[in-house]
């Protein structure tokens, strides 16, 4: 008996388990694809991250004349911007490097890609380790001011000019021009991070995440989800919904999750789906109220276009290279004009505000989607040209290095051998 009731007292005091649920929640486990991440030939991939560094390139030269301009001053001096013009603009730390460059001359909006594309070149092995470390990068761009400042200090010129050049290069300051609010740093250069994994959006996202070293707030998410975009972008079997997709499907740091708030850069994606949904929703229209002087025979579509920019108004930030600013434009202008590379720009272009710099992730992201060689020669040539004669930036070498770079580390299964060559 006192057995029996000792066994009773210890099946007591056992704790009690919880039965399962019916309807468990699994936490999501992060899935890595392996490398390769898509497979092309290297002619494709060449095509492809050339368009993207000439895209984005085009984009920034659009604007370059009319960064920042008010609409209405667009309008009265250029009508409707649909191509490249001279620039006539002094030179600044952030805009051209010189006084009035030729048509294709291009901002910091392409330095900096340029700088990204060359720190890949020479790290590329840092960017398929477990983590990616932001201090190399970090390291990498400021040894590359101590060089520029190191030339100013010995620039050896009695007239004045040489040493403004010297002091626009040293100019963008890597500490304090974009710090204290959510402005669109990084990118800048995120697209770049996007070609180290061309068809892996998740791993492109977590990349650019951590190499967002100027970015504050939501504004990370949003230049990880460029970075996401160009990665879906450059896959083989690309499409505007694989590639808008990003932004409800990629999510590793649970910005969905925010009790408050939700995820700010998908409720942008709503917005521009509204905007685009209401402006083309217009049939009828007074043509006296486009206020277009350029004449321009597609009158519904101007109508329906400043529809979409009164409503894009409404939305603008304080400052107008605000990081979900540019986002928003940038999305409305691609699901406007249905993906269409001249379309998607003259979008950018003629809303104003800081357009070159819109222009240049749209510009990336079209690029990388449709390559090199579906690009509009009256756009494309000038570009490359100008960059490389009048700025040294070689948009097709840089291309090269870059495409060599992934065929070297299995990033890209090669379907031939054939490597494009630097023309």
């Amino acid at each position: 008996m006192a057995i029996l009731l000792i066994y009773i007292l210890i099946a007591g005091c056992k704790s009690k388990q919880t039965p399962p649920s019916l309807m468990e929640v699994q936490e999501d486990k992060k899935v890595v694809m392996d490398a390769p991440y898509v497979t092309m030939s290297p002619d494709t991939l060449y095509d492809k991250i050339l368009g993207l560094l000439v895209g984005s390139a085009i984009g920034d030269a659009m604007g370059t004349s009319i960064e920042m301009w008010p609409r209405k001053s667009i309008e009265v001096e250029f009508g409707f911007v649909d191509s490249l013009d001279q620039v006539i603009r002094e030179p600044s730390p952030e805009g051209p490097w010189d006084y009035n460059l030729p048509v294709g001359g291009t901002t910091d909006d392409t330095r900096w890609k340029v700088l990204a594309g060359k720190y890949f070149v020479e790290n590329a092995a840092k960017f398929y380790e477990e983590k990616v470390d932001p201090r190399p990068f970090a390291k990498f761009i400021t040894d590359h001011y101590s060089r520029e400042i190191e030339n100013l200090k010995q620039t050896d010129s009695f007239e004045p000019a040489p040493f403004e050049d010297r002091m626009r290069r040293v100019g963008e300051a890597v500490n304090k021009f974009y710090g204290g609010e959510m402005v669109c740093a990084g990118m800048l250069y995120s697209p770049m991070v996007g070609i180290a994994y061309p068809g892996n959006p998740d791993e492109a996202y977590q990349a650019a995440y951590q190499l967002a070293i100027f970015d504050l707030g939501y504004a990370k998410d949003i230049t990880a989800l460029t970075s996401a975009m160009v990665s879906a972008a450059l896959s083989p079997d690309a499409s505007p919904e694989s590639i808008l997709d990003v932004i409800k499907e990629i999510d590793p740091q649970s910005y969905f999750k925010s009790r408050l708030l939700g995820r700010t850069a998908y409720q942008i994606l709503r917005e521009a789906l509204y905007i685009t949904d209401e402006a083309r929703g217009i049939k009828a229209f007074d043509t006296d109220e486009l206020n277009i002087t350029k004449d321009v025979t597609d009158t519904l579509y101007l109508a329906q276009l400043q529809k979409a920019y009164k409503l894009l108004d409404a939305k603008n930030q304080g400052v107008p290279f605000h990081s979900g600013e540019i986002h928003r434009i940038n999305l409305t202008a691609l699901i406007f004009s249905d993906f269409d590379f001249r379309r998607s720009l003259e979008f950018v272009m003629n809303y104003g505000r800081d357009n070159d710099t819109v222009g240049a992730v749209t510009g990336a992201i079209l690029g990388a989607y449709y390559g090199f060689n579906q690009l509009p020669d009256d756009l494309k040539t000038p570009v490359v040209n100008t960059n490389k004669n009048k700025l040294g930036i070689d948009l097709e070498a840089l291309a090269k290095e870059l495409t060599d770079q992934l065929l070297q580390h299995g990033i890209v299964l090669s379907t031939s051998s054939a490597v494009p060559a630097n023309n």
